[in-house]
C-alpha cells in the first residue's frame, strides 16, 4: 500500500510542477501569435496587375488559336471523309457502267418483235428476262437507279440528245423517246439517258 500512494504523491507533484513552470497540459492549447500585416508598394502591385493582364491575354490568344485550330482538322477531316466517298463511289461507277452495257443489250434483246412465245425457246427468253431484272435489283441495291424520262422535257444534267425533231404530239423541249437508259449513282449521274427531244 505505501508504494501505491508514493506514485500517486509523485504523479500530482509532477502534473503541479509542470502547471507552475508554464508547461502545456494535455488540455491546455497554444495561443496564436498575431500577425503584422504586410504593405505592398503601389508600384508592386500595378506590376502585378500589368503581368495578370498580360497573362489573360495570352491565354485568350491560345484559347482562339486553338479553337481555330480545331475547327480547321474538323473541316480536314469532313473534306477527307468526302473526297474517299466520292473516290469509292467514282471507282464504283466506273465498274458499273460496263455492266450497263450488258443490260441494254439484255434488255433489246428482250423487246426484239422476234422473241419467241412457245416452247423451249419461249422458256429461254424467259430466263433471259428473268436475269435482265435480278441484274437491275442488284443496281438498285447498290444505289445505281435508271433516269425517268417518261414525260419529262430535256435536262442537260440528265439526259443526251441525240436528235431534234418535230412532234406534234410533245411540246418544244420534251423528250419523245429514250434511245439508251441513263443511271444514277446517288446523286451523281454515271450515264446520261440519251434521247430524242421534241423541237
Amino acid at each position: 500500500m505505501p508504494v501505491k500512494k508514493r506514485k500517486l504523491d509523485e504523479n500530482q507533484q509532477n502534473v503541479s510542477k509542470g502547471q507552475s513552470q508554464g508547461e502545456p497540459t494535455g488540455a491546455a492549447t497554444a495561443q496564436p501569435e498575431s500577425e503584422v500585416p504586410v504593405v505592398i508598394p503601389d508600384a508592386e502591385i500595378t506590376q502585378l496587375r500589368s503581368d495578370l493582364d498580360q497573362a489573360l491575354a495570352k491565354a485568350t490568344e491560345y484559347l482562339e488559336g486553338w479553337q481555330r485550330e480545331r475547327a480547321e482538322f474538323y473541316n480536314y477531316k469532313k473534306r477527307m471523309e468526302r473526297e474517299q466517298a466520292q473516290g469509292g463511289q467514282n471507282a464504283f461507277g466506273n465498274a458499273i457502267r460496263r455492266y450497263l452495257d450488258i443490260a441494254d443489250d439484255l434488255a433489246r434483246a428482250l423487246k426484239s418483235m422476234n422473241r419467241p412465245t412457245e416452247g423451249e425457246p419461249a422458256v429461254w427468253a424467259d430466263g433471259i428476262d428473268l436475269i435482265h431484272r435480278k441484274m437491275i435489283g442488284a443496281f438498285e441495291a447498290d444505289g445505281v437507279k435508271m433516269i425517268d424520262v417518261n414525260g419529262k422535257f430535256f435536262d442537260p444534267n440528265l439526259h443526251e440528245a441525240i436528235s431534234n425533231e418535230d412532234s406534234p404530239d410533245h411540246e418544244s423541249g420534251q423528250i419523245i423517246e429514250i434511245v439508251q437508259p441513263g443511271y444514277t449513282l446517288g446523286e451523281r449521274v454515271i450515264r446520261p439517258a440519251r434521247v430524242r427531244v421534241a423541237r
